[in-house]
């Protein structure tokens, strides 16, 4: 199997479009389609904070639509699609914008972007299992012995990483390193957590460098087994970069 995944886009259209082309994309047809046949994976979190969701959206959606993509949920992707459902959910953290974007849209346009995206994600699984088990994608990473389950538990650990309950002094959670202990064979490729550089511990890769707080926008590519990056256009966040814990 031949295909690059590419970490947490967040509404980044602009660098996601660069991306892919590097990759050897050709967007002729208005999508990102490689002439060799690779094909895209996304480890979710597609919208909020940056400045094109919807587009990112319905790009990602048309490529899996043709078959030419695999999607996983992220959190912010979870969040969006409760919003969608009607469940009270606070518009913040990002959701802001995209709510902003989705109101500028006409009622049609809002009903089409809508079906699209509750589409893309009640037709996915929470995490992907490819190339006969020996690749994983799953939004925040998911421990060996939970690949195979989609249980509550499983499903908090993929949206939301390791978390331990508690709060870092800004206010965020803290969360265990659970790649350091990982032992599988099969490659995990994540994102969820912002690193300055796409991170490999044992058979994981955090690909999430974070794009919407100015950092770069990454791709892993499988088989091959490296990244790329381009850098991103917006503003450089340095405070979003924490340090993951020992």
């Amino acid at each position: 199997m031949n295909i690059d995944i590419i970490g947490d886009i967040h509404g980044c259209f602009a660098e996601f479009e660069e991306l892919t082309k590097q990759l050897g994309y050709a967007w002729n047809e208005g999508l990102p389609i490689h002439p060799e046949g690779r094909i895209l994976g996304f480890v979710g979190d597609l919208t909020d904070r940056g400045p094109n969701s919807v587009k990112v959206i319905e790009t990602v959606h048309d490529l899996w639509e043709r078959q030419l993509a695999y999607y996983v949920p992220g959190n912010h992707c979870n969040k969006l699609y409760r919003m969608f459902l009607g469940n009270n959910v606070k518009i913040n953290n990002g959701l802001e914008t995209t709510v902003a974007e989705l109101n500028e849209l006409n009622n049609r346009d809002y009903k089409r972007v809508k079906k699209k995206f509750m589409t893309l994600y009640e037709q996915s699984p929470l995490y992907q299992v490819l190339d006969d088990g020996q690749l994983i994608i799953a939004h925040a990473g998911i421990k060996e012995s939970y690949i195979g389950k989609y249980t509550s538990k499983v499903k908090t650990f993929v949206l939301y990483g390791d978390i331990t309950g508690g709060t870092d002094p800004d206010g965020y959670p803290t969360r265990r390193d659970w790649a350091k202990t990982y032992s599988g064979k099969p490659w995990i490729v994540y994102g969820h957590t912002p690193v300055r550089e796409a991170r490999f511990v044992n058979h994981t890769a955090n690909i999430d460098t974070g794009a919407v707080f100015g950092g770069q926008l990454s791709a892993f590519r499988y088989p091959e087994k490296d990244v790329l990056s381009v850098s991103s256009s917006m503003p450089h966040v340095p405070e979003k970069f924490r340090p993951i814990p020992d």
